[in-house]
This record gives C-alpha cells, structure tokens and sequence, in this order.
C-alpha cells in the first residue's frame, strides 16, 4: 500500500488520506525544536503502515530544517528507537 503523506502547516501536522478517512501526525516548531506530541490513525485503518509513513516523512523534514526531535508521542519515540539511521 502506498501512503502519500502531506505536510499542512496551517494545521501543524502530517496528514494521510486513505478511503476516505484523515490520519495525521500533529507537530509544534518551538525555535529549533520540533514537538511531535501525537499521532492519530483511525481504527479501520490501524495495522497498515500509515502511522509509520507518517513518522518517517515528519522526521525527514524535521532533519531537513535541522530541528531537534522531541518525540513525545509514543510511537513516536518507538519508531525513532527501532531507526536510529534516520
């Protein structure tokens, strides 16, 4: 499954749309600092890999502006644990 992911500033957060329904992944830029406080997937689309294409887009752009991480979200931080590469 191919998740395209879109970065909406307006709204401080990642977004998916998949058959219909908005997953995201919300942020706050603090200086140089990015908070990544929560990530939202729906119930029916849970177990796809959509959270996951969510936090790896978000931390590509965060290492591209050169913002610090903080991961408070907890997926956040387990998917950051399991790669350390990005």
């Amino acid at each position: 499954m191919v998740v395209q992911v879109v970065n909406r500033p307006e709204r401080s957060r990642f977004e998916a749309e998949v058959e219909g329904e908005t997953a995201f992944l919300a942020y706050e830029v603090r200086g140089d600092t990015v908070d990544m406080p929560h990530t939202v997937v729906p119930r029916e689309l849970e177990r796809r890999g959509i959270a996951g294409e969510l936090t790896r887009t978000a931390v590509a752009w965060a290492r591209e502006q050169s913002l610090t991480i903080e991961p408070r979200c907890s997926y956040v931080r387990s998917w950051l644990a399991k790669h350390p590469e990005a």
